[in-house]
């Protein structure tokens, strides 16, 4: 029935160790013997996530990933991108005014300067260590308003974020996609872009329809796209937002909740 799976990265293929587990890699693999199209669904951009790719091998050009919170669809083997929304410099300017009127520090990946921010921070540092990327010190001033930047984040510890969250002018959620991946990251990108939408267009690209989708996440960057699966799971470790829209709660990360939908809703075990 379903043949097609979405995995989230950061709290749900990966355990607390960043590590995919056996039983879970086992699961995936049969799977995809078993003819079923296996993606990674991630906020992180493709640097982050190709060690993970590499392991589960998933580099083919048959195979897909979602990067950036799906702003880029793309074939893994080529790069060949599917599928692109984005932001401009403008974009990126007027969400740094935001920031630093709201007391949080921010970056931003671009196509051509990669992890940009105006000031080095332990969650921008973070950022550039679990993806591998360097990072830029750039004043978002110096962009000019047409160039491309793929999504913006504002960073922080989680009470100064949360503080900012609740200020947003309502306004801002009609301008771009605005979600909170983790704890001290809010992301925005695209209006056009999430999850959600970029699981849709592989899925019309594959010839699929929702109802042969299962999606699995646990933060608020994946509520849209468990809310288009047929079969929207959330992690046993998700928050209480993302399990109410869920139409099955699995284990958690940490004991192969993955693992287990795959065995259960597409082997049959």
């Amino acid at each position: 029935m379903y043949k097609l799976v979405a995995l989230d990265m950061d709290g749900t293929l990966l355990n607390s160790q960043k590590a995919v587990s056996p039983r879970t890699k086992q699961a995936i693999q049969a799977a995809r013997d078993n003819g079923v199209q296996v993606v990674l669904a991630s906020g992180r951009p493709l640097e982050g996530m190709t060690k993970y790719l590499d392991e589960l091998g998933m580099t083919g050009e048959n195979d897909y990933v979602l990067s950036y919170n799906a702003s880029l669809v793309q074939r893994v083997e080529s790069k060949t991108v599917i599928r692109k929304q984005i932001m401009t410099g403008r974009d990126a300017k007027n969400i740094a005014s935001l920031a630093n009127d709201f007391g949080t520090f921010i970056h931003a990946f671009t196509p051509e300067r990669g992890l940009i921010t105006p000031q080095n921070n332990p969650y921008t540092e973070h950022e550039s260590v679990i993806n591998g990327v360097p990072t830029t010190v750039l004043d978002f001033a110096e962009l000019a308003d047409d160039e491309e930047v793929i999504k913006v984040m504002m960073v922080a510890d989680p009470e100064i974020l949360t503080a900012a969250i609740n200020q947003l002018p309502e306004s801002l959620y009609s301008q771009y996609t605005v979600v909170q991946s983790a704890p001290f990251f809010l992301e925005l990108m695209n209006p056009n872009s999430n999850k959600g939408t970029g699981v849709a267009m592989l899925a019309e690209h594959l010839g699929l329809d929702a109802s042969e989708v299962i999606c699995m996440g646990d933060a608020g960057n994946d509520h849209h796209m468990i809310k288009y699966a047929g079969l929207g799971v959330a992690m046993g470790n998700a928050t209480d937002d993302i399990k109410a829209i869920a139409n099955h709660v699995t284990d958690t990360n940490d004991n192969d909740g993955v693992a287990k939908v795959i065995e259960e809703f597409v082997l049959g075990k």
